[in-house]
């Protein structure tokens, strides 16, 4: 067998955790808090029927849905993006600044083919998605940890590390933010904006939960604040439209958006055609509103729950984030628990969470004592049974 490549090497790590959270998140016995699923009630499987039977028709759309499709996207859907979703969010964009991706972190991986050489610094939070560093090792770029408090990113540490890493990417997740749930705050925002035209650094803004919101106020994007053109705006259709439709999309100024669109030919020429019709229609015909509507609606219930139980089951001492939305919150038990390890006694007792030490760059045992918790997927019923079943074998360890 001849020898792999040394970025197989690099990304095995993180591709393990990625592999064991699908994997438990699609075990029909397992009530899994791991993967980042919405309910399986917000999709909007009566709507698309009824979309499907309309265009998938030779004297409506339905051509158009089978056939091959342009590398930056269908122009409609595009249309779509920029009038029903940017436009809202406060970003001024036209088609050119957008480009169609299969799945919310296919912009990752064209943005390290346009930007990224091996040995590339990547500035990331701490802690940060372990999706995305495995996408950034892949390209055997280096992830340097930049420090957050209780609202995200510290502006201070990020200059310094600019100054110090020269990076060409930061990565931020601004939003109740993967894995914290964490939400920062719009002057933040607006000062990580202008770092990046100040040092000449890409700041990726990956957005995906930023429409899931139960409570507070919506913040404006980084991308509105930006003036420069170094912010790249990602966000995906998998929380707010369906998983399995594999649609994302990025934002960006036009000559990042021409790189992308080369750098997507060589991956995979363009995305799949039928859901981009699809949720083409699902929202030029009217249904977004309501559905959006309803899914959040499902969504805060079971945040709420997961709050409620968290705090009557799990162990005193216990540190959590309420978010104001997502799906996603953090925790950090009392101590010297090993989530890592206990996973292992969890996954017996057939209920499953993503342990947080791997969402740490820096390494070191940071966020040993930490898990990621989603609510999206389960049942309020099953929130409290798992979550009961999970405190008791926390406290058993203590």
């Amino acid at each position: 067998m001849p020898k792999y490549a040394d970025r197989m090497k690099y990304m095995e790590k993180t591709a393990d955790i990625v592999s064991g959270l699908f994997n438990s998140m699609l075990d029909a016995e397992t009530i899994s808090f791991s993967g980042g699923a919405p309910a399986k009630e917000a999709l909007p499987v009566d709507e698309l029927r009824q979309i499907a039977n309309d265009v998938l028709r030779t004297d409506g759309k339905g051509v158009t849905a089978l056939q091959y499709g342009k590398p930056e996207g269908w122009h409609e859907f595009r249309e779509v993006i920029v009038q029903k979703l940017l436009a809202a969010k406060g970003i001024n964009a036209t088609v050119d600044n957008v480009i169609i991706t299969s799945g919310g972190i296919e912009p990752m991986n064209l943005l390290c083919q346009v930007f990224i050489d091996p040995g590339d610094v990547i500035l990331v939070e701490s802690p940060t998605f372990v999706h995305c560093v495995e996408i950034f090792e892949m390209f055997e770029a280096k992830c340097i940890a930049i420090e957050c408090d209780d609202k995200g990113i510290i502006l201070a540490d990020l200059e310094e590390k600019i100054k110090k890493y020269s990076p060409k990417i930061v990565y931020v997740i601004p939003t109740f933010q993967n894995p914290t749930g964490k939400t920062l705050p719009e002057d933040r925002r607006e000062a990580i904006a202008k770092m990046g035209g100040t040092y000449d650094v890409i700041i990726l803004e990956d957005d995906p939960y930023c429409d899931l919101r139960y409570s507070g106020e919506a913040l404006l994007p980084i991308k509105h604040f930006d003036k420069s053109g170094h912010t790249v705006f990602a966000n995906s259709f998998s929380k707010i439209f369906s998983p399995g439709s594999r649609l994302g999309y990025a934002c960006a100024n036009a000559q990042i958006i021409k790189k992308m669109i080369d750098a997507k030919t060589a991956t995979n020429s363009h995305t799949s055609m039928i859901p981009q019709v699809l949720c083409s229609e699902f929202f030029k015909l009217g249904y977004f509103k309501d559905h959006l509507k309803k899914i959040c609606e499902i969504h805060k219930e079971r945040r709420d729950v997961m709050i409620e139980c968290i705090d009557k089951y799990f162990p005193e001492g216990t540190k959590r984030v309420f978010p104001d939305g997502g799906l996603f919150t953090w925790v950090e038990l009392p101590g010297d628990i090993d989530t890592t390890e206990l996973l292992k006694e969890a996954s017996a007792k057939k209920v499953a969470y993503v342990a947080g030490e791997g969402f740490f760059t820096e390494g070191g045992g940071k966020g040993k004592n930490c898990m990621r918790i989603s609510f999206g997927s389960q049942s309020p019923q099953n929130i409290r049974i798992g979550i009961e079943r999970l405190g008791d074998l926390i406290k058993s360890k203590l």
